[in-house]
């Protein structure tokens, strides 16, 4: 089927405006967005994007998880609809950007189709994807994984926040628990714009990030546990300190993660230290090992190192650790002809583009497993995100759409 012409666009202005609206809701303390999955705030922006998706002419499903399809119907019945989306909920201090550009760009396609009165052959469905972030409810990128067969349904719905409240009572109590089964949807093709979240696309002034990989990750929650005792009476000898044991593994982390470069990363984010006093020795110590890399067997060999290495600093420590995986995917390679699509359409826009691995998890990772995907990534300011500082310009989000659009709506099909 013939592409659209280079002279069709989406409208930045009205992708913009709908971006900084979102951003209203869940705002966060220092200019960006606390808008955590199934929070009072996430509801809220989930209403926003009903009232846009009913007055785009879509129409609204949603599944057990949770999550959103809003459907613009095609010509063939028959047809396999094509996916486009991200997610609308936010780290505890998360950006404007970091999915919602995903979601609101797949909605401004279809109101620039509708402002065009072009019809696609196959569907397009609009997609917010539950608990993407995995920051209240662990892992991340959960309703996506349930709906691809990572995760069972039942064992999701089980997962707590820090508060002891279950994921399904939540979704429950904000009124988006779904009667739609879960991945009972057959998709022709899934595509996904992001902001990079990294800093090569802008430091090399690139407009588009071709996504041809997505490295894998590995979650290990440690809990390290000593002996709380008066910090001033305790002899050093005598000292069994989960305190220390979490710094020699931070440091032990951190040169796992250097031995694999230039692809590897590594670090340890949450950390929980009790009883967390002045005056004590930390008894216990729980934190998070979050290491990636786009290679299965260096990802496998960064595990292995890295739990041989902490029995190695708590025996000499008289200490113990127990290790729990609380999150994993494999490295991803996503279709080749969905990345021809998004390649193809930067070219065909004048976009200067090159091809990037993504170093964080998406929902496009897990739906890689169940349907041809691809994503299309937009540069950031100083690569910065889950962070309120995170930003982009109004071009950059554009362009993105820009080549979002053209690669759905070619997979899609134009009707003459």
């Amino acid at each position: 089927m013939p592409a659209p012409g280079e002279n069709l666009r989406i409208n930045g202005d009205r992708l913009w405006d709908s971006l900084m609206e979102m951003a209203r809701i869940g705002p966060g303390v220092a200019g960006g967005n606390n808008r955590q999955t199934l929070t009072d705030a996430d509801g809220e922006g989930r209403h926003l994007f009903k009232r846009w998706c009913e007055a785009a002419g879509l129409t609204l499903g949603v599944d057990k998880m949770g999550t959103m399809f809003a459907r613009r119907e095609g010509t063939d019945p028959k047809a396999l609809p094509v996916y486009v989306g991200s997610h609308l909920d936010t780290q505890p201090t998360g950006g404007k950007f970091d999915g919602v550009l995903g979601v609101l760009g797949g909605l401004e396609v279809v109101r620039t189709l509708n402002d065009l009165g072009i019809k696609t052959r196959h569907p397009i469905v609009v997609t917010n994807w539950t608990n993407e972030e995995g920051t209240r409810f662990a892992p991340a990128m959960l309703a996506s994984g349930v709906f691809a067969g990572v995760h069972e349904q039942d064992w999701a719905y089980d997962r707590k926040d820090r508060e002891g409240k279950r994921f399904g009572d939540e979704l429950e109590r904000i009124g988006w628990k779904g009667g739609e089964p879960v991945g009972a949807r057959k998709m022709k093709a899934f595509f996904e714009l992001h902001i990079e979240q990294g800093p090569i696309l802008e430091d090399e002034g690139i407009d588009i990030g071709v996504v041809t990989h997505g490295q894998g990750l590995k979650w290990l929650q440690v809990t390290i546990t000593g002996k709380e005792s008066h910090t001033g009476s305790t002899p050093m000898p005598k000292r069994r300190n989960a305190g220390l044991g979490l710094a020699r593994i931070t440091e032990l982390v951190h040169e796992v993660a250097m031995d694999y470069q230039p692809d590897a990363v590594g670090a340890i984010g949450h950390i929980e230290v009790f009883p967390n006093s002045r005056n004590i020795i930390a008894g216990k110590v729980i934190c998070t090992i979050d290491i990636r890399s786009p290679n299965k067997a260096v990802l496998d060999e960064m595990d292995r190192r890295i739990r041989a290495g902490i029995a190695g600093i708590v025996e000499a420590l008289a200490i113990t650790a127990e290790i729990e995986q609380v999150g994993h995917f494999d490295p991803v390679t996503f279709d080749e002809g969905c990345v021809k699509a998004v390649r193809d359409a930067a070219e065909r826009l004048g976009y200067s583009h090159r091809n990037i691995v993504s170093g964080a998890g998406h929902d496009a990772c897990w739906i890689n497993r169940v349907a041809p995907t691809a994503m299309v990534m937009c540069p950031c300011v100083d690569g910065l995100s889950h962070n309120e500082a995170e930003d982009i310009s109004k071009e950059w989000a554009t362009a993105g759409a820009d080549v979002l659009f053209h690669a759905v709506v070619e997979t899609a099909e134009i009707v003459a």
